[in-house]
């Protein structure tokens, strides 16, 4: 049943993740020059020391269009990949949490060395200026506003997440249970 659930639940999350990461490119056309001379190669996303109690997390492929975007080559699409990028996902929780911080996660990258370095430099530079999305429909005021509240959630769950021994691997690496009193 999770197997059903989680192959419908993929690709909505994987293509909404996709136009958000578009969105960041196309904000900073640097970014999109940085990716524009690599079209058409294959960038595999892998989510290492992923917890034995989460259904299996998929190897994730995206493609480099000729503009500097990304476009997700789907579950099927068993195109080879140009470059490996391998996250540690051994904390979920965490993981999560510092995304929401702009934290960059922790990551490998392997492959083509041109662009493993754009890849690089991506990861260390961009940033989503939530802020500034807000203000163009909200008005500084209410996006400021919605901004610090936005860093204050963030805060409060990269915080528990730091907390919370569920959410932390044990020393072996092994998830330390589902439920806090696991």
């Amino acid at each position: 049943m999770l197997q059903n659930l989680q192959g419908l639940l993929v690709p909505a999350v994987v293509e909404r993740l996709v136009l958000v990461v578009n969105h960041v490119l196309a904000a900073e056309p640097v970014a999109m020059q940085r990716l524009a001379p690599h079209h058409g190669r294959v960038i595999a996303l892998e989510w290492m020391q992923w917890p034995s109690w989460l259904p299996t997390a998929p190897v994730l492929r995206f493609r480099v269009t000729p503009p500097g975007l990304l476009e997700w080559c789907g579950l099927d699409d068993p195109a080879p990949a140009t470059l490996a990028v391998q996250i540690d996902a051994s904390s979920p929780a965490l993981l999560f949490a510092r995304s929401l911080a702009g934290e960059p996660p922790p990551l490998t990258i392997s492959g083509d060395a041109a662009l493993a370095t754009d890849i690089r430099w991506l990861v260390d530079n961009l940033r989503w200026d939530v802020e500034a999305d807000l203000e163009r429909y909200f008005g500084p005021v209410v996006a400021r506003q919605l901004g610090r509240l936005g860093s204050a959630l963030a805060a409060a769950l990269r915080g528990l997440a730091q907390r919370t021994p569920w959410a932390q691997p044990s020393r072996d690496g092994q998830p330390r249970g589902t439920h806090p009193t696991a």
